[in-house]
């Protein structure tokens, strides 16, 4: 009797011994992958982002400033490593901006604004503590940066936060620096931010006026019998004003806003003292310091037409960017 050899079984225990190890291989190789090293091409993969209420959520972070709870600036060494962390961020280089925040205790958090369903990158402290009153950086992550909405005084000018967030969603390509104490917290005037080079908030403006990015302070003031305005407009440190300022308030005045010009009329509160007015001179780059009455700031007609003609300027500055 001689020996019968099935090679059709022979044959399919084979395959099937083979394409066991080559399932066992994927899976091997994609357990490696998950466990790739930080450095990897897996870090630079955008990760998920949050879905808010942009405003809202800008609100209630400017709103805690009315707390009053102590403020310490940030050391010299903590101010260049945030500075470059904006900067790597503004670059594009999502890596290398959060291992420079993650060591001054910030970080990145995308977001995407629930109403207009644009995406954002907010630059925020990790935690509770001194770094969470130094403020936040929002920016634009569907355009490049062309413009920067700051405000130094939250709830001290008060509406100044709801202005500078409905700024930012209304118009795209611009960022919004916004300081995170109130500024009489802490010593003197510490958290005076619009009149101190050693604040977080100094050191973000900065960054962007050095990539010339042309930007808008808003503060507000008490309208009285000496400041009649619903706007007092001025360039800082520089005594002439550029194109887009002086149409800025023909614009005003043509929506029925009574204006004084900084850089023509004798007005007060023209913020010649302003840091950030003082270092934009040194870096060539187009600052506008805007002192708004209660009813600019506030909801109603004075206040949509402000927000109107503040918005047709950023689209001024995202057109000359381009």
């Amino acid at each position: 009797m001689s020996l019968k050899i099935n090679f059709l079984v022979g044959v399919t225990r084979s395959s099937l011994f083979l394409h066991f190890l080559a399932v066992a291989g994927l899976a091997l190789a994609l357990v490696g992958c998950q466990f790739a090293a930080p450095g990897g091409a897996e870090s630079e993969r955008p990760r998920g982002r949050e879905l808010v209420d942009l405003d809202g959520r800008i609100v209630a972070y400017a709103q805690q400033a009315g707390d009053r709870a102590p403020y310490t600036p940030p050391s010299a060494a903590q101010r260049e490593r945030l500075a470059r962390g904006v900067g790597h961020l503004l670059d594009g280089e999502r890596a290398e901006a959060e291992k420079d925040l993650a060591a001054v205790g910030f970080h990145v958090t995308g977001l995407t604004d629930a109403g207009s369903g644009r995406r954002y990158d907010e630059v925020a402290a990790l935690a509770e503590g001194a770094p969470a009153r130094w403020g936040r950086l929002y920016v634009d992550a569907d355009a490049g940066i062309r413009w920067s909405v700051q405000v130094p005084h939250p709830v001290a000018d008060r509406g100044t936060e709801s202005l500078g967030a409905r700024l930012l969603e209304e118009t795209p390509g611009g960022t919004l620096v916004l300081a995170g104490a109130h500024r009489t917290s802490g010593r003197g005037d510490a958290a005076d931010v619009a009149h101190r080079t050693d604040s977080a908030f100094h050191a973000i403006v900065t960054e962007l006026q050095k990539r010339g990015v042309p930007g808008l302070q808003l503060h507000g003031f008490a309208k009285d019998a000496k400041r009649p305005y619903e706007a007092i407009l001025s360039t800082g440190a520089v005594e002439t004003a550029p194109a887009e300022a002086a149409a800025l308030a023909s614009h005003m005045e043509t929506r029925g806003l009574r204006v004084c010009r900084g850089w023509a009329d004798r007005c007060p509160l023209e913020g010649t003292t302003n840091a950030q007015g003082k270092a934009a001179r040194r870096h060539h780059t187009t600052f506008i310091h805007a002192e708004l009455s209660p009813a600019a700031r506030a909801d109603g007609a004075t206040a949509t037409k402000t927000r109107t003609t503040l918005s047709a300027l950023l689209d001024t500055w995202t057109a000359q960017g381009r």
